[in-house]
């Protein structure tokens, strides 16, 4: 069967209500409660989060400043999705004992307490539950945070949210965070050639001056 002449047109979709619906997300998201790293309750349940840092290092001082009065400027922003979601798109269920996102700021408080030059109390976390259809939104969600903040540690200072390289795969690089704060045992085993201190420097610089 002959294919149909290409029209560009034919293919872009738009939704005004899908816009607006990411953007009330947002807004829940950044009104919801603010807690320590990690949250003093264990609780269920997949979604988006985001760090703050309010410490003393040297490097963050400007987050510290900005987020003096008010946590506006998150550091870095995740997700943590429902067990099965990548190969399956399973929604998350609320009656599932699953608890994706705690399990993830531990993880991530875990690599704080190794990092040099971090310390845990210095960090806080607002984070939003996504449960049953609205899980499908969560990816989503996330790229419009990190869109709209550009979190420093999503971006100029790459690394942070890795996880342990499958066997086998220990020759690539040490990422820049780990680079800038090292500790994590595993990223120790990563035999590539990283980038260098001063060139990490140097996009961290640029970033920070880019923050209002």
């Amino acid at each position: 069967m002959q294919s149909n002449l290409f029209n560009r047109k034919e293919h872009i979709y738009k939704n005004s209500a899908f816009v607006e619906l990411v953007k009330d997300a947002v807004r829940f998201f950044n009104g919801s409660p603010v807690h320590t790293l990690p949250p003093p309750e264990r609780f269920t349940g997949s979604g988006v989060y985001a760090l703050y840092y309010t410490g003393a290092h040297e490097i963050y001082s400007k987050y510290s400043e900005l987020n003096r009065l008010q946590y506006g400027h998150p550091i870095y922003i995740g997700k943590a999705v429902p067990r099965g979601w990548r190969q399956a798109r399973v929604s998350d269920e609320p009656n599932r004992s699953s608890y994706e996102l705690h399990s993830r700021l531990r993880e991530h408080f875990r690599s704080i307490n190794v990092g040099a030059g971090l310390l845990p109390e210095d960090f806080s976390c607002r984070f939003t539950i996504f449960e049953g259809d609205s899980s499908d939104m969560i990816g989503t969600i996330e790229a419009s945070l990190i869109k709209l903040f550009q979190p420093l540690w999503n971006s100029s200072l790459d690394g942070f949210g890795n996880h342990t390289p499958g066997a086998g795969r220990f020759n690539q690089a040490q990422s820049d965070w780990d680079v800038i704060h090292p500790g994590r045992e595993w990223a120790k085993k990563c035999t590539g050639i990283p980038n260098s201190e001063e060139m990490i420097m140097s996009n961290i610089k640029t970033h920070l001056e880019s923050l209002k």
